[in-house]
């Protein structure tokens, strides 16, 4: 693995975790912990997409997307498992 190659994933889990913890918690878990929801939502996404719905997507975007719809449902999950706890806005 390039250099390169490791940027364009942080990049992405970056991105996707960024916005699927914004979207389903309402607030973000900060840098490393958005990175590693999309990394892991990446992995989520590639698997449902490529081995369970046969789709692939190409480009930057792409992955994006992937990796978005993986965090999503990844969060989702943990918070379904957590009794709810997991990711949700605090109110003082």
């Amino acid at each position: 693995m390039t250099l390169d190659q490791l940027l364009v994933i942080l990049l992405v889990g970056l991105v996707a975790g960024f916005l699927a913890s914004h979207l389903m918690a309402g607030r973000g878990f900060g840098l490393l912990g958005d990175i590693l929801v999309g990394i892991v939502g990446a992995l989520v996404g590639a698997w449902l997409f490529l081995h369970v719905l046969n789709i692939t997507a190409s480009g930057l975007l792409g992955q994006i997307v992937i990796a978005f719809i993986g965090a999503c449902i990844l969060i989702g999950i943990v918070r379904l498992f957590s009794g709810g706890r997991f990711g949700r806005r605090r109110v003082y």
